[in-house]
């Protein structure tokens, strides 16, 4: 019998036996023990990139304007801020902002507008007059800039809710009548679509699991989205709630009646084309069709017009 096939036989062999014996014998790692040997080796230089890879607002301006904040604020009223802090509920909270860094970020765009204005004029060489008017110009351009930008966040915030409440209460009438209470269904809903309506519906699931009661955790969604088919859906709800109506049916009648309104939305849209379509034909198509059909006409009048004289 050859002797070198033996031995590859026999070292293959040996070789899937030390394998197996590394596996078996290997102790299984415990997650917690290792990620604390992780964050006790982590080095200073490791904290400092974490730092970095966070976004420019949060790592700038967001500190700089936690600072502002405080002389920002003495300068605005109750009412003004009660007012701010229900416009940045309706926008959802963008970059989880308060009232006063929500003031002292539009006082760093006041500082920057009025500054680089003011820089610009000054380049140019303008009177002293000139740059402090075109200054004070781009410090309020500055401070209003960032409301627009949360008006329109609000109203693309709302928009998108409408959008998504007949899609989302069809599911969670089918989740009702297919025997999950209202909370599971609730959570099926928060699991399968995503959105701004899920993520308010996933804040009330948890305001009830620490105690707040579900009647009034789905009445806190209204102040912070202020959309008219929503506010009857959670007024219907609570309505059933309180009478003993089953929530089913109501989900039902509610489900086809959002349907219908949805229709009518997208027939008013319809109807509302031809009007808005009107303004493009009059100020850019008319002009041009009035050009190429009554240039040439133009041209021959005025040559005939200069030859007879």
């Amino acid at each position: 019998m050859p002797l070198l096939p033996l031995i590859v036989a026999v070292v293959a062999a040996g070789a899937v036996l030390l394998i197996f014996y590394g596996l078996a014998g290997k102790s299984p790692v415990d997650p917690v023990q290792a990620r604390l040997i992780q964050l006790g080796s982590m080095q200073a230089r490791n904290l400092e990139e974490l730092e970095l890879q966070q976004p420019f607002l949060e790592r700038t301006l967001k500190p700089l304007a936690t600072r502002l904040s405080g002389s920002v604020a003495r300068i605005t009223s109750a009412s003004f801020a009660s007012r701010t802090q229900r416009r940045l509920a309706l926008a959802g909270n963008p970059g989880d902002l308060t009232v006063s860094e929500w003031l002292g970020m539009k006082g760093i765009f006041a500082l920057l507008g009025g500054g680089l204005l003011a820089v610009l004029m000054l380049l140019l060489s303008s009177g002293i007059v000139m740059v402090l008017t075109v200054g004070l110009f781009g410090t309020g351009m500055g401070y209003i800039g960032p409301e627009f930008w949360l008006g329109k966040r609000i109203k693309a915030r709302q928009k998108a809710i409408l959008r998504m409440i007949p899609d989302s209460l069809d599911l969670l009438t089918i989740s009702v009548r297919a025997g999950l209470g209202f909370d599971a269904a609730l959570a099926k809903v928060v699991e399968k679509v995503e959105g701004p309506l899920s993520e308010e519906f996933r804040r009330a699931l948890a305001e009830v699991r620490v105690g707040k009661t579900r009647r009034d955790a789905l009445r806190d969604i209204v102040p912070r989205t202020e959309v008219g088919p929503l506010t009857n859906f959670i007024g219907a709800i609570i309505q059933a709630e309180q009478l003993g109506v089953s929530i089913s049916k109501v989900l039902q009648v509610q489900s086809e009646q959002l349907r219908i309104e949805r229709r009518q939305r997208a027939e008013e849209m319809a109807a509302k084309a031809p009007i808005k379509m009107l303004f493009p034909l009059v100020g850019c198509i008319f002009p041009s069709l009035f050009i190429v059909i009554l240039g040439p006409a133009i041209i021959l009048i005025v040559q005939n017009f200069t030859t007879t004289q």
